[in-house]
């Protein structure tokens, strides 16, 4: 049978939720196997304050044992014990098999003052009044139906845990290792999936909360953080490039900036605003493999002193009917 589950986390029986709550985080922080992977004494208190703490957390569980209706591993306290081989055969109502310790120091007394028929609780023990399972009950008829197991359900594992993560944009589209805190103190570096995009939910298994029937998961929800000028299009990002017009005349060959960093851009002669190039492959990361592309949509930029500019046209103008395709 484990240790009373108080004296494990250090608490009195008094003791709040949340003074329970934060004794059992404060061990478990210690003793987590993370911590103390040379150490298995540390693994087995860790396992101890967790089987505590599943109890004492919950309020039912706790009520419960407190008022002796379930022992300290969360069984169903049996008027009989823990029932070996001794049973009723040798022992008799003073032994081990009756008794919730050797020598029957508790045997019936705990029916003091209680109306307990015991047919009915035979009954619900060996399926039968009188039956088959009354003739002979000493050693092995009464171990097998008051082992330890019987009864007993397994041990529920640790809370999940949600977390959010942001993720730069750039990093979104290259797919930059990102560190993450866990709640344990821990951090991990994680691995950003193809096609990542916001709201992106990535599943740690054994994360969580640690628990007696082992840790719960931890789901990290990506955020892509916007970015000051690009913009994301599908798998494709998109930017808009200002360009002088002496550029977008004589065509030029200027740095543009990518997700990858800057590259060399040839702007052909003539190039008006709008006009939009494509850079292969400085995109996202698509989930079937391979890369989306760059657009860069051209931006034609005035000087801010058109005074030189305005002397050069003079006496000129464009023809061109650059509004025939608006029917005006």
């Amino acid at each position: 049978m484990a240790a009373d589950p108080y004296s494990t986390l250090g608490v009195t029986r008094s003791a709040s939720e949340a003074e329970i709550k934060s004794a059992y985080r404060k061990l478990a922080k210690e003793l987590h196997p993370d911590r103390n992977a040379d150490n298995p004494k540390a693994a087995q208190r860790f396992s101890e304050i967790t089987n505590a703490y599943d109890l004492l957390g919950d309020k039912d569980k706790r009520a419960r044992f407190d008022r002796g209706e379930i022992d300290a591993d969360g069984n169903p306290a049996s008027p009989f014990g823990a029932g070996g081989g001794g049973g009723f055969g040798g022992g008799g109502f003073g032994g081990a098999g009756m008794g919730g310790r050797a020598g029957g120091a508790r045997g019936f007394e705990e029916f003091a003052g209680q109306e307990a028929d015991l047919g009915d609780i035979f009954e619900g023990l060996f399926g039968g009044r009188g039956g088959p399972g009354m003739g002979g009950m000493g050693g092995a008829g009464m171990g097998a139906g008051m082992g330890a197991g019987a009864g007993r359900r397994a041990p529920q594992r640790g809370a999940n845990v949600n977390y959010r993560l942001k993720v730069a944009f750039i990093d979104a589209a290259t797919l930059a290792p990102q560190r993450i805190a866990l709640s344990d103190g821990a951090t991990i570096d994680l691995k950003l999936p193809a096609g990542v995009e916001d709201g992106t939910q990535l599943r740690l298994k054994g994360k969580g909360e640690p628990g007696a029937g082992g840790p719960g998961d931890a789901t990290v929800t990506i955020e892509v953080q916007p970015h000051p000028f690009f913009t994301r299009d599908g798998d494709d990002v998109r930017l808009d490039l200002p360009i002088t017009l002496d550029e977008a005349v004589a065509g030029a060959k200027v740095k543009v900036p990518t997700v990858d960093g800057p590259v060399m851009l040839t702007v052909a002669p003539g190039s008006g605003g709008g006009k939009v190039l494509r850079l292969k492959g400085r995109g996202f990361t698509r989930k079937a493999g391979g890369r989306g592309d760059q657009l860069v949509t051209l931006n034609v930029a005035l000087p801010a002193d058109l005074t030189e500019l305005a002397e050069r046209l003079e006496g000129w103008s464009d023809p061109t009917p650059v509004r025939a395709r608006l029917g005006v």
